[in-house]
């Protein structure tokens, strides 16, 4: 768990939601958005790896962050987007319910993540950050990528 936020003030995040709340990410992790579209299913892949797309030559493995996150039942609809992510030269596609905006948050609006004991793993939230009357919760998308339940990245090759 972060004593101090990894941000680099002023940042801008990515907003998404997942459910009723709304998440963050570092914009500059963002490729492009996309719309959902059938995947071709992997097997023996974890339930929240939906499968792979071939985009533009390139085989990106999908993730369903609502699934992982366990938000309820994913419905896939005009809303639904896949953030493309690059992630430490890898291109990896996580569908969310719908994406929000671009806010740009300075050092005073974000929040460090609550201790939450050993029965929530909370290595991958940066904080909490705070726009008008909305709190986004930041993630930290290469350490949740790179978690061992996820296994995307060695941890070695960070």
């Amino acid at each position: 768990m972060y004593s101090v936020s990894p941000l680099t003030y002023p940042c801008e995040v990515l907003n998404f939601r997942l459910g009723t709340e709304e998440y963050g990410i570092s914009i500059l992790k963002v490729q492009e958005l996309r719309t959902y579209e059938n995947v071709t299913r992997i097997a023996n892949a974890p339930d929240f790896v939906k499968g792979v797309v071939n985009l533009r030559g390139v085989i990106v493995p999908i993730i369903d962050m609502r699934i992982r996150f366990n938000t309820g039942v994913p419905a896939y609809d005009d809303f639904t987007v896949v953030v493309i992510l690059n992630i430490r030269n890898r291109v990896i596609g996580m569908v969310v319910d719908g994406v929000s905006d671009v806010v740009t948050l300075q050092e005073d609006q974000v929040r460090p993540a609550p201790e939450m004991g050993s029965a929530v793993d909370t290595d991958y939230l940066m904080g909490i950050g705070t726009v008008d009357d909305r709190m986004l919760i930041l993630l930290d998308i290469d350490q949740l990528l790179s978690s061992s339940e996820m296994g995307l990245f060695d941890k070695m090759a960070a």
